[in-house]
């Protein structure tokens, strides 16, 4: 007990020198598990905002279905079979009808994918009852992406040109029923909606889907031949690539924090022992071990950490509990990064990752603070007590 009260006596009386240690390092404790925080929460934000507008519990698509081939679109379409209907009318699956087209907003054209669904579907929280709308005119839904980029409002009316199961190219003028605000791009950016019934009777696919959409709370799906079941895991596998390589490129700042904090540590092990070389020599003379009088140093050392996460929590937790509730706005230019984030984004601390980083920035410490220690493990006491480093 003697050796950790001697320990954090001599780090106390080194005065300004150890609380420019603990500053720096406890700033790295904060840095790391703020910007590790926001990674997570960016992560979760997105899968989340993607599940509950676009993928549901998972998706079945259609063999030639490939969202990444738009000429593939023409021949992506096919019979819903019966044990998916069964799911539909169980209100556990909704289908999806998608296909190329072109409008006309302001005498230009641009390629959009014409999408039908339900409008009274819900299992995704797209506001699609707006387009159950009674009458001759052919209700649309659009983004507000979309709505921008088109220059299109509520209740104006644009043509949609399309080709239908046989080839043939036909057109329609659909009147804009409402333009919905969403953080998820890929059903906002360059897409359409309508209802399902007039879409497979426009483009002569009755009773046809491209993908079907399951509930989150579908339990098994059933393996479909000529559809393919894509699960959550496989949707999403984008989203936690991409959050897992941004959180690898950040751990260079976390590197360099480190290596600052270190090297801080580093030279005043250094500087200690060579100044405390008769103190050295006195608590050999007095019978501690030289592994004992490593181990004081090293404890000394390691302390900094210990110090660094009071004094980071003193600060840190205020300032993260901050973040959390109140969210970090983005700019604006973000929106058109691709990525489903909304205009603040909240920061996810987790109990692993506050402890994961203390242990590493301890262990860490604990390291440097020994390196510099192994020269007492030669000192010979006569030499220490003349104040000499042999």
């Amino acid at each position: 007990m003697i050796i950790p009260k001697l320990a954090l006596r001599n780090l106390l009386g080194a005065g300004l020198r150890t609380w420019l240690n603990v500053l720096v390092l406890s700033f790295s404790f904060v840095a790391i598990i703020w910007t590790q925080g926001l990674y997570k929460g960016m992560g979760d934000q997105a899968i989340h905002s993607m599940i509950d507008i676009e993928y549901g519990g998972g998706q079945y698509w259609h063999e030639k279905y490939d969202p990444y081939d738009p000429l593939a679109l023409q021949d992506a379409h096919g019979k819903v079979p019966a044990s998916l209907k069964k799911m539909i009318g169980n209100g556990q699956a909704t289908p999806v009808l998608i296909t190329q087209g072109v409008i006309y907003p302001s005498g230009r054209f641009q390629s959009v994918l014409l999408k039908g669904i339900d409008p009274s579907q819900t299992i995704i929280s797209l506001p699609s009852g707006f387009i159950d709308v009674e009458g001759e005119e052919l209700p649309a839904l659009i983004g507000s992406r979309m709505a921008k980029s088109t220059g299109l409002k509520i209740g104006d009316m644009v043509t949609i040109r399309w080709r239908d199961a046989y080839g043939t190219f036909d057109a329609r003028d659909a009147m804009i029923v409402h333009v919905m605000s969403t953080t998820v791009q890929s059903v906002d950016e360059g897409q359409i909606w309508i209802p399902l019934k007039k879409m497979q009777e426009l483009t002569r696919m009755e009773d046809e889907a491209t993908l079907i959409i399951v509930s989150k709370d579908a339990v098994n799906p059933p393996d479909i031949q000529g559809w393919e079941f894509k699960s959550l895991d496989v949707l999403l596998k984008n989203i936690r690539e991409l959050v897992e390589v941004k959180t690898a490129g950040s751990s260079i700042i976390y590197v360099i924090l480190l290596l600052l904090a270190m090297l801080g540590i580093f030279d005043t092990q250094v500087l200690s022992i060579f100044r405390r070389r008769k103190e050295i020599g006195t608590l050999m003379a007095m019978g501690l071990t030289r592994a004992k009088i490593i181990g004081l140093f090293t404890l000394e050392g390691a302390m900094h950490s210990v110090l660094a996460a009071i004094v980071a929590a003193v600060y840190g937790i205020p300032l993260l509990i901050y973040f959390a509730k109140k969210g970090w706005a983005m700019p604006q230019a973000v929106d058109s990064y691709g990525f489903a984030i909304g205009e603040k984004l909240f920061p996810t601390y987790s109990a692993g990752l506050v402890i994961g980083t203390t242990l590493l920035v301890l262990i860490v410490t604990t390291i440097v603070s020994f390196l510099p220690t192994r020269k007492i493990a030669k000192l010979k006491p006569t030499d220490a007590l003349r104040g000499k480093l042999s």
